[in-house]
């Protein structure tokens, strides 16, 4: 078996777009939350050594100055979009960081070298902490899928979905989709985050993370019909256990955070995530800045079901 080795160190909460262009598009969560970042090359592994762009910097101040995390990059309707979240500061507040929901857009045909504009907050219509947006496009509607505390349901955060009017704006409420109530999905804290969507064999998969950012951290997995109603609870099932997870053998902790993209032949479809190579971390894990990029293939089972193997298997 060959060993996985990180793509990039020091990215958290990776995110890796191939664009009809042929270039591979990067950004993550960067250790001091300060910016958003971007890398552009060829291949997936020239991403390691592509120049990093800087395309956005926190202000000083202000509702969105503090704790940049979770950055997207998406081709939308004709522009370049980033979504990410961020806090007016690092004071916790009832438990809770009080992340909302941002967006950038960028309407130039590299988005690395271009002009990126800070479009303004993504209102979910529900005023509490959230983070962690993807979207996705299905029959000719786009979607919008992220992470929010629900006041009334134990826990930090349950996944939603919505349609969007245009890439910055929601058409429709908010409808969960999941919440953490499995055991380990309750592990030091009780999390659904960090939503991914892939679409294959007439399916739509949606993986997310669960529990704590430690060891803990797993990746769970939910499904629908390709034609069924996506806003419907009721469509979507959900794996009784975690698809992804540390593997304690080979030393690679706590994998999860991920994103899809595709290899450079289009033959197969990539697992992008983060994960740590020791858990005796010091002090709160999210200021240790370790959690490195992975990248490495999905398979397929013979009911058109994803396996995502070991977090230690390239």
């Amino acid at each position: 078996m060959r060993l996985q080795q990180p793509l990039i160190e020091q990215r958290a909460d990776p995110c890796i777009y191939k664009h009809s262009d042929g270039f591979y598009y990067f950004t993550a969560s960067v250790p001091a939350y300060d910016l958003i970042e971007l890398r552009r090359a060829r291949t997936i592994n020239e991403l390691a050594s592509a120049p990093a762009v800087a395309v956005w910097h926190k202000p000083d101040s202000g509702p969105y100055s503090e704790l940049i995390w979770a950055p997207e990059i998406h081709f939308n309707q004709g522009a370049w979009y980033i979504y990410f979240a961020a806090a007016p500061s690092r004071e916790i507040k009832n438990k809770l960081f009080q992340h909302r929901m941002y967006v950038l857009r960028c309407t130039d045909a590299n988005p690395v070298g271009g002009q990126w504009q800070f479009v303004g907050q993504l209102d979910s219509g529900i005023d509490t902490f959230c983070l962690d947006a993807t979207t996705f496009n299905h029959h000719d509607q786009l979607y919008y899928v992220w992470a929010q505390k629900d006041n009334a349901i134990e826990g930090n955060s349950n996944l939603y979905i919505a349609t969007m009017d245009t890439p910055d704006k929601l058409s429709g409420a908010p409808v969960m989709l999941s919440k953490p109530e499995l055991e380990w999905e309750t592990r030091g804290f009780w999390v659904n985050e960090g939503p991914a969507v892939l679409k294959r064999n007439g399916k739509i998969f949606l993986t997310y993370s669960a529990s704590a950012t430690n060891e803990n951290y797993c990746i769970g997995l939910l499904w629908a019909d390709e034609n069924a109603d996506l806003l419907n609870p009721a469509s979507w099932h959900k794996s009784p256990q975690p698809v992804f997870q540390s593997c304690f053998e080979h030393g690679v902790y706590g994998p999860g955070h991920n994103s899809f993209t595709v290899s450079e032949d289009g033959r197969h479809d990539m697992l992008v995530y983060h994960a740590r190579t020791y858990t005796e971390i010091v002090g709160d894990p999210l200021w240790d800045p370790n959690r490195h990029t992975y990248v490495k293939a999905i398979r397929w089972d013979d009911n058109g079901m994803p396996l995502f193997g070991k977090a230690s298997e390239a």
